[in-house]
């Protein structure tokens, strides 16, 4: 039936939106027809026209510019590099490659139908202001960003450039949103629920070390996402009768000194909240792990995959992808205020056998068994 709509249409030659109309509009009507077997549907073309008229003339802003030929510009805001020590694809690069392949699944190539401007903050927090209006001053049409200070950053940045948060901790605490249910002004995105998967996690570990008295929680001072989690895991420590010992480490030297800090106070086990300065040096972090022989927790998968004890915590690379929806959305005339921050439905559960060996640790079979993923 498609293809039989297809060749009785008129074609529809590239002018505005009031000239498609017009020349429509003028052109001598016909009835409806009933198509014989095998031909399709033939359309009534005043019935065309109306539904056409009515569609273009409430078409959303954004929706006609893109008609009218302008190629839609996206900004992708990084606090992290685009390459890690080794010249490979660091995770973000990698996260915002998927971002860009369910794009152009929806038919937004770069280069094409989009132009998608990169901006890399290289794990220096301070730079992401400046990158931030940089994408302003190109007139981007929508700014996608990662983590808290990238978000924050793009926000103090601009107030009218649609902002979509492809994964954040918590952007009502941050200040970035009015609410889950409505953001209201100019960013909208999605939450990684971490401040409330911290307590989890403290439960995770009693489970896996049911001895643990004192636990460490490393956090990056310099992300203010980060500071809410922390008041979360004090408050599920207390109610678990854990005794709670934040640490911050902004940079390798002071991650370093924050695991000597771990054994000067006796830490039996730590945690390690979701950070993108802390998860570029995950190799460092699990092998200073492993050398205090520290039971650890972490937030992100790719802990665990680079030797990370246990990792909990939400699929990065699903809510990367799952942002092009807010994107294409917007681009089509939709407000970021009036879409609702979503929330992962899915949270994974990654357990190291390998790591827990050289540990002298077994695995409880009850997290065995809820576990997504076993490395062994």
């Amino acid at each position: 039936m498609a293809d039989g709509i297809a060749q009785r249409l008129p074609w529809i030659p590239p002018a505005s939106d009031a000239a498609v109309v017009r020349s429509l509009l003028a052109a001598p009507p016909c009835s409806f027809q009933m198509a014989r077997p095998g031909e399709g549907l033939v359309v009534d073309r005043r019935a065309f026209i109306g539904t056409l008229a009515g569609g273009l003339l409430t078409a959303p802003l954004a929706a006609r510019a893109q008609q009218a030929g302008k190629v839609p510009r996206i900004g992708l805001l990084s606090p992290a590099s685009p390459s890690d020590a080794g010249r490979k694809p660091s995770d973000l690069a990698v996260l915002f490659a998927a971002f860009q392949d369910a794009m152009r699944e929806l038919g937004y190539v770069d280069g094409q139908s989009i132009k998608i401007e990169s901006r890399w903050a290289e794990d220096n927090y301070d730079r992401l202001p400046r990158l931030a209006a940089d994408l302003v001053r190109l007139k981007v049409d929508v700014i996608v960003t990662y983590g808290t200070p990238a978000s924050q950053a793009a926000k103090r940045a601009t107030g009218t450039i649609p902002i979509v948060m492809a994964a954040i901790i918590d952007p009502v605490a941050s200040g970035l949103v009015a609410s889950i249910a409505r953001p209201g002004g100019n960013v909208t995105g999605q939450s990684m629920m971490s401040p409330d998967l911290v307590g989890k996690q403290l439960e995770i570990l009693r489970e896996l070390v049911p001895k643990v008295s004192r636990v460490t929680l490393l956090h990056n001072p310099a992300n203010p996402g980060n500071a809410p989690q922390v008041r979360n895991a004090q408050d599920a420590a207390g109610a678990l009768g854990l005794r709670l010992q934040p640490l911050g480490a902004r940079d390798p030297s002071e991650i370093d000194n924050a695991f000597a800090a771990m054994t000067n106070e006796q830490s039996g086990a730590v945690i390690v909240l979701v950070d993108a300065i802390l998860q570029e040096n995950r190799t460092r972090i699990t092998d200073l792990a492993a050398r205090h022989r520290l039971p650890a927790v972490y937030g992100l998968s790719e802990y665990a995959k680079a030797g990370g004890l246990l990792a909990y915590g939400p699929n990065r690379l699903d809510m990367f992808r799952h942002a092009v929806t807010y994107v294409d959305k917007i681009l089509k005339g939709a407000k970021p205020g009036d879409l609702p921050i979503e929330q992962p439905q899915k949270f994974e559960l990654i357990v190291n056998l390998k790591t827990a060996k050289a540990l002298g640790l077994t695995i409880p079979q009850s997290l065995l068994l809820r576990a997504d993923q076993v490395i062994e």
